[in-house]
């Protein structure tokens, strides 16, 4: 039968969730039932034979006999079902099985490995699509497609593609509130029918994708994924995730996702050829997706100006800046007179970083900026606070009428003035009034598409990898 586009999989209107079961909603499929409720999506069918209603909808004993249309099936009910499954959802005609569902060639388990291949054989001949086993499936937020609540539902440009289901649900639940919004994210797992090449490929292509992010534990057609990584790095950022890079955490990988990858070191040395950007966590992924997504214009070299409050984080600053492989410029006489005519003579240090009890007002910050940009070995602008005891959180200092919004303003100003990124380093608050402040703060500006980092080092590390991205691109000719 003919095979269903990724476009089509990707845009379901209706959903079946088997395995529902209203007597336990702490499962993902319970989850997964209340997350598309709440998200808002159109058509969604609890399947358990046990039950005639589940979470307040009518409860169906088989997908075949909902009446209606079925797009995509979530399954989250033992493997030895799985071939009844799709049987199933051949006769209704469904275009996409998501199986949650694990236990299959991850196990090691010969027999599991064949149940894998009769079910992709079932699945070919019904024109039917996989995506797993072994993982959480879709969040497309264009559809009001989710497995899992909290996540931003707003799209964006970013796509994920990712053999862990968890680093899926993780990555826009923690990217959200600093500004990333996600077209399209899936979780493949074992890899039966969709991979990271057929993902790769699309997303290369799609055009509401514009930041492609990847978290590959294994690779298994290596010269498709070369051609496929070569032809997106030269259309769109790429940022890749290496699981596995040392003997356990491939015995890991392994029993994971039943993932194999014959050598780390071909791998990366493959990114680095192909100049995708390399991170070696979670957190660093989104710190680049940031970096990418917001300090615009990127920057056009490796020079760095710091700016805050506090002797002991400035000297932080520069340790951690030049650590990640960024530079400070000195600053030149006629820029520090320019300086001394705003900033106070007390307890100000006029190096690079730069420290002055008045870099706590927005206007101070934004007239700085604006000078330190006129600098031609300056790229970038760092403003940092949080890690000092005048920047501290929780006292009352940084409302939206007295800080947020006149910062807003002032870096804005700044930035079209400058044409350099200007990145922000908040270090998050050690209680709960701090917490509040900071997260108040935060709120306000990332809702103005600024790049806020929670520590100078990450910010730093992110910074430098883009500034080596943007570089390589140019040297390759790729605008």
């Amino acid at each position: 039968m003919a095979v269903p586009s990724l476009d089509e999989i990707f845009m379901p209107r209706s959903v079946a969730v088997v395995g529902a079961s209203p007597e336990n909603f702490a499962t993902f499929a319970g989850f997964t039932v209340i997350a598309l409720l709440d998200a808002g999506f159109p058509a969604v069918y609890p399947v358990n034979p046990r039950y005639q209603e589940a979470f307040g909808l009518p409860c169906y004993a088989n997908v075949s006999s909902i009446p209606g249309t079925v797009d995509h099936v979530i399954v989250c009910i033992p493997a030895e079902k799985a071939l009844d499954v799709l049987d199933d959802c051949a006769a209704k005609h469904v275009k996409s099985v998501h199986f949650f569902t694990a236990g299959f060639s991850e196990s090691g388990e010969s027999e599991r490995v064949e149940l894998e291949a009769v079910m992709l054989s079932k699945a070919r001949a019904a024109g039917i699509r996989i995506i797993g086993p072994n993982c959480t499936g879709l969040f497309i937020p264009k559809a009001r497609l989710t497995c899992a609540t909290r996540l931003p539902l707003e799209p964006g440009p970013v796509a994920f593609l990712s053999q862990s289901g968890g680093h899926a649900q993780d990555l826009p639940l923690h990217a959200g509130p600093r500004g990333v919004r996600f077209s399209k994210v899936v979780s493949y797992g074992n890899a039966l029918d969709i991979g990271e090449c057929e993902l790769l490929e699309y997303f290369t292509d799609d055009p509401e994708t514009g930041i492609i992010a990847a978290y590959i534990e294994g690779v298994r057609d290596g010269e498709r994924f070369k051609k496929a990584l070569r032809r997106a790095s030269r259309k769109k950022p790429v940022i890749i995730y290496k699981g596995g890079i040392t003997e356990t955490g491939l015995r890991s990988a392994r029993s994971h996702t039943a993932s194999m990858t014959s050598s780390v070191q071909v791998f990366q040395a493959l990114c680095r050829q192909e100049n995708a950007i390399q991170v070696d966590d979670v957190q660093e992924m989104i710190d680049a997706i940031v970096a990418l997504s917001f300090a615009v214009p990127y920057p056009q070299g490796t020079g760095i100006a710091v700016i805050g409050q506090g002797g002991g984080p400035s000297v932080q600053a520069s340790d951690q800046l030049e650590s990640a492989g960024l530079a400070l410029p000195a600053i030149p006489p006629q820029i520090e007179a320019e300086l001394r005519q705003f900033l106070p003579m007390a307890g100000a240090i006029y190096t690079n970083p730069l420290d002055a009890t008045n870099l706590v007002f927005p206007q101070a910050i934004g007239e700085t900026i604006e000078v330190l940009g006129k600098v031609d070995q300056i790229h970038m602008m760092m403003y940092h606070m949080g890690f000092h005891p005048v920047s501290r959180w929780g006292e009352g200092r940084f409302s939206d009428d007295w800080f947020g919004r006149p910062m807003v303003e002032a870096l804005h100003n700044a930035v079209a003035k400058i044409k350099k990124p200007v990145i922000l380093a908040l270090g998050p608050a050690s209680d709960r009034a701090g917490m509040e402040e900071f997260l108040t703060v935060r709120e306000t500006l990332v809702g103005a598409k600024l790049p806020v980092f929670y520590s100078i080092d990450k910010a730093a590390l992110a910074m430098a990898r883009v500034e080596s991205w943007n570089r390589r691109r140019g040297s390759a000719g790729v605008s």
